[in-house]
């Protein structure tokens, strides 16, 4: 397959734990099945001074170590993509270093006979994306949005601000040099054969979209748990917290993708324009109201596995007395017709009982119980059944699970609960994608619905700088503890519980 004219790939940060994990295994995944343009170049760009050849062995052992397909060193195709990569050392400041990347590209089109499109990949500090992009701009190597013959697009890593007013700052720069078109805002959740399933599954099915409103649902789950402690990134995260780090994009990308309206179709602007909908809807978290409408908290020592996890106050790099959120949990509200009423609970953590990431739809009771004598069976909880729910997992052993009463054989009307499970990799049997290239193959041909546009990030800020805002004006409550390995502090249960609700069982 021949996806266009050749193209040439700029990663910058290219010496970072990104490219060689994550960047370079996608591509090579694209290439091995063809799904790249003929004659695709790869440059990094990093400060470190290193030869096109150590360039080219370190990105090897990353491909070989972290490639889905478990390439071999010399198979069909591997040196092929391999001398196809290309390093130039420089900084990130200096227009003398963008002079000599532009002259490298153009060195790179003459050996090709080719004039190709750019792709830059900025896998770099938040604070790198504007002086990259003006860099890349004054040495001319953004490519005219008029242009017939060749293109310029940027890929730009989360995250995106870290709050309303450096996101809206952030945009205007980066749009005195790009149009919005040419900008590729990544969120690598969206890049999950799961998280797309959500639209075909809503909008493939006439089963369930009918239902997927007020007057039958009772509320939605959404967890994203982690199993790792800060590590290596508490410098980092100490920095950003959770909502910042996972709640402002992930989650509530998630929550845009399960609250939207029908799209007109599935072009880039037509799902993000129902996307902006949802997140612009979100009932913002008044002053006052932080302790009634979320929980945060900090963990403390456990064990993780066979390891070892000390507080988070204990790890290198965070402040003393840090007051940063290793966990948080949000109800949220969505204020338009569809969903008004319904809560959303949405929660995600360091060093927690399991690695997962799941939405729970939870139906409402019908409206009448007929069935309470199976109350002394453990069939129902008080004077309910158990509810009908339905669980998108995003990850890991992503699935679709439908849970529904069947009546007990036997003599008497008692219902039990029953699941229907749909697990990817046992219907289809083969292995799913990263998502980096599903990604990264989008942005080279211009396909934009997987990406972010400005007007989301702007929403999604507008909702969590409420949140932020209201714990910074709660700051003398103290931030409750849980112990690495659980689900979260004990108030996260009450978060629910308070509404006679609880969190389904992962």
């Amino acid at each position: 397959m021949n996806n266009g004219k050749p193209t040439t790939i700029v990663i910058f940060g290219a010496s970072g734990d990104l490219t060689k994990r994550k960047l370079l295994p996608a591509l090579f995944e694209l290439s091995r099945e063809g799904l790249l343009p003929s004659q695709t170049r790869i440059v990094g760009f990093a400060r470190r001074e290193k030869s096109h050849e150590q360039f080219r062995r370190e990105m090897q052992e990353g491909v070989l170590q972290f490639a889905r397909s478990k390439p071999q060193s010399g198979a069909a195709g591997f040196d092929d993509f391999f001398a196809g990569l290309y390093y130039h050392a420089g900084t990130y400041d200096d227009p003398e270093s963008f002079a000599g990347l532009n002259s490298l590209l153009q060195e790179l089109d003459k050996a090709s006979g080719v004039t190709g499109n750019r792709l830059f990949y900025l896998s770099t500090p938040p604070s790198l994306f504007f002086p990259i992009i003006s860099k890349l701009g004054a040495a001319d190597l953004i490519a005219d949005i008029h242009a017939e013959e060749s293109w310029s697009r940027v890929i730009i890593e989360k995250p995106f601000g870290r709050d309303l007013a450096s996101a809206r700052k952030l945009n205007r720069d980066i749009l005195s040099v790009l149009h919005e078109s040419q900008v590729y805002r990544i969120d690598h959740y969206l890049g999950k054969e799961t998280v797309q399933n959500i639209m075909a599954f809503r909008f493939g099915n006439s089963i369930f979209e009918p239902l997927w409103n007020r007057r039958y649902i009772d509320h939605v789950q959404i967890t994203v748990g982690e199993a790792v402690s800060v590590g290596s990134r508490a410098g980092y995260y100490d920095r950003s917290g959770a909502v910042r780090d996972m709640v402002q994009n992930h989650i509530l990308q998630l929550v845009a993708l399960v609250g939207m309206e029908p799209p007109a179709s599935f072009a880039g602007n037509a799902v993000r324009d129902e996307k902006v909908k949802v997140l612009s809807s979100l009932r913002p978290v008044a002053a006052g109201e932080g302790n009634q409408l979320t929980v945060r908290g900090q963990y403390k020592g456990g064990k993780l596995g066979d390891n070892v996890i000390p507080d988070y106050l204990s790890e290198p790099d965070v402040s003393d007395g840090s007051r940063t959120e290793t966990y948080a949990a949000l109800k949220l509200y969505l204020d338009n017709w569809r969903w008004s009423g319904v809560p959303f609970y949405v929660r995600t953590g360091k060093a927690l009982a399991k690695r997962i990431s799941e939405i729970t739809i939870q139906f409402r009771q019908p409206p009448l119980v007929l069935f309470g004598h199976a109350e002394h069976e453990g069939h129902v909880d008080g004077d309910h059944m158990q509810p009908n729910l339905l669980s998108l997992r995003v990850q890991p052993n992503e699935s679709i699970r439908l849970q529904f009463g069947l009546k007990v054989p036997g003599s008497r009307m008692i219902l039990q609960p029953n699941e229907m499970d749909f697990c990817y990799s046992d219907v289809f049997h083969t292995e799913q994608p990263e998502a980096y290239e599903r990604l990264i193959l989008d942005a080279i041909l211009g396909e934009s619905t997987l990406f972010i546009r400005d007007d989301e990030v702007d929403a999604a800020w507008r909702y969590v700088d409420t949140v932020l805002n209201a714990w910074q004006e709660d700051s003398s409550t103290p931030i409750g503890t849980y112990e690495a390995g659980s689900w979260g502090p004990a108030a996260v249960d009450r978060l629910l519980a308070k509404d006679g609700r609880k969190w389904i069982n992962l």
